[in-house]
């Protein structure tokens, strides 16, 4: 059995007084609002990967605004209300994130985002449009944008997609640099003297009146007066209760194209299939619509099915009679649930968590981890 020395011991795992079990967005956020609201407090962020172990650093990218097919569908089984302030929650948490990190140290380009509609589309395209004035007015309200949604089928032949007949326009999608993101948050974390250790794994933890044992699969053990979860995809294996489940998401991305015409972010078939550019590379993910129960899973990996469709769709689609190849392909583990809500909660008097963000941790994971800060300080 591992054990600590006298001095990791001392330096590390004594006197903590919020240990924050994941070290995502949310994680690094919440460490960074806890420590700028009370300068005092020892605050250490473990994670059982030796980056970040789910989507923070194996995501798309996208600032996740929000298509207008999303909206159409969430009209569905949301009201009204809920809807735009969910949009006002990626609204604001994005203009936290910007503001905490700035600009150029997260890569973030506002260059707007697009929704694709082929020709068996043609219903639903025909249902965006009819509400895209609702839409704008609400969120003209909501971000002082006029005309957020646009139909913009004049850039079908710029992008030089093939078989596409609309386009619809979203002024508020945005991208960023995940990397650069992440990177910037753990030097901000650390420069307000958060400590941040990876490779460790929590197996279980116990509560106590005045603080948290922690159990890792490391072979220690360790107390803590507070714990906060955010290991949003995979919270059901500290937290079984909670209703959130993993979703996969697969990615890939090709070596530089060279003149590619493709700027901006890309939306298709409801949002289950997105790209972007990244500088003259071109990303593209989705498609577990094709298997949700299999896409459903605490599993990296790829699947010979949904590789297939993003290559066709980059192949007769995206990218038609232009050679590329692709260079890198991988996963990251999402946390869904049946309602978009986030979980913020007190699981019990010393024991919190801060998960299910949906797909939208870049928009909305500042937001979130500042209000987990303000959860625990106010407790």
């Amino acid at each position: 059995m591992f054990q600590l020395s006298f001095w990791e011991k001392q330096s590390y795992f004594t006197g903590i007084d919020v240990l924050v079990a994941g070290s995502g967005i949310v994680g690094l956020n919440a460490a960074i609002a806890l420590k700028q609201k009370s300068p005092s407090l020892k605050i250490l962020i473990i994670d059982r990967g030796f980056l970040p172990y789910g989507a923070s650093t194996r995501n798309a990218g996208f600032a996740c605004f929000g298509s207008i097919t999303e909206l159409l569908d969430d009209l569905t089984h949301m009201s009204e209300q809920e809807i735009f302030d969910l949009l006002l929650r990626r609204w604001n948490g994005l203009k936290r994130l910007r503001s905490l990190l700035k600009d150029a140290n997260i890569g973030y380009e506002g260059s707007g985002g697009y929704e694709l509609f082929t020709a068996p589309d043609k219903n639903i395209f025909i249902q965006c449009v009819e509400k895209i004035n609702f839409f704008n007015k609400r969120l003209h309200e909501l971000t002082g944008h006029k005309e957020v949604y646009k139909v913009a089928d004049e850039k079908i032949s710029q992008f030089g997609f093939k078989g596409v007949d609309h386009l619809i326009c979203n002024r508020n999608e945005g991208q960023i640099d995940t990397g650069k993101m992440m990177k910037a948050l753990v030097a901000k974390a650390r420069t307000l003297g958060v400590e941040i250790i990876n490779g460790i794994e929590i197996e279980k933890f116990e509560e106590k009146e005045n603080e948290v044992t922690i159990f890792t699969k490391q072979g220690f053990d360790f107390k803590t007066r507070q714990l906060l979860i955010t290991t949003n995809g995979f919270a059901q294996q500290l937290l079984p209760e909670l209703e959130v489940h993993p979703a996969r998401a697969q990615i890939l991305i090709t070596e530089p194209i060279e003149n590619l015409k493709i700027k901006g972010t890309f939306h298709y078939d409801k949002g289950y299939y997105y790209f972007r550019n990244v500088g003259d590379r071109l990303l593209i993910g989705g498609g577990r619509n094709l298997d949700f129960e299999k896409e459903k899973t605490f599993d990296f990996g790829l699947t010979e099915q949904v590789q297939n469709k993003l290559d066709s769709l980059l192949r007769e689609m995206i990218l038609p009679e232009i050679n590329y190849k692709v260079e890198q392909r991988w996963s990251g583990i999402m946390g869904l649930g049946s309602s978009k809500t986030t979980i913020i909660k007190p699981i019990t008097q010393k024991i919190f968590c801060a998960v299910r963000m949906g797909g939208m941790g870049i928009a909305i994971g500042s937001l979130v981890g500042e209000e987990a800060a303000d959860m625990i300080i106010n407790k």
